[in-house]
């Protein structure tokens, strides 16, 4: 019900440009502590990221797991910064 929830949020909110720069900047200074770059390269068939989507959800997952609420806005930005760049 959660990733329900979590998903429609996405969905009504009105498009906005994501900023692949803010988000590397974010990402260097609160994710990188624990990922390090080989983290981010693996197999396709055994990453759980297969979309855009997925990808969102996995970075929202990992935050909370960190105890960490970044804003759509940051969220947003890390996933563009990552889908760029990985």
């Amino acid at each position: 019900m959660k990733r329900l929830v979590f998903a429609l949020a996405f969905v009504s909110l009105p498009a906005a440009a994501q900023d692949a720069g803010r988000g590397k900047l974010i990402y260097e200074t609160q994710c990188v502590g624990c990922h390090y770059e080989r983290v981010h390269h693996r197999e396709r068939a055994r990453s759980r990221v297969k979309s855009l989507s997925d990808l969102r959800d996995e970075v929202a997952a990992r935050a909370k797991l960190t105890g960490r609420s970044f804003a759509l806005e940051d969220l947003e930005d890390i996933v563009e910064y990552l889908n760029q760049t990985h």
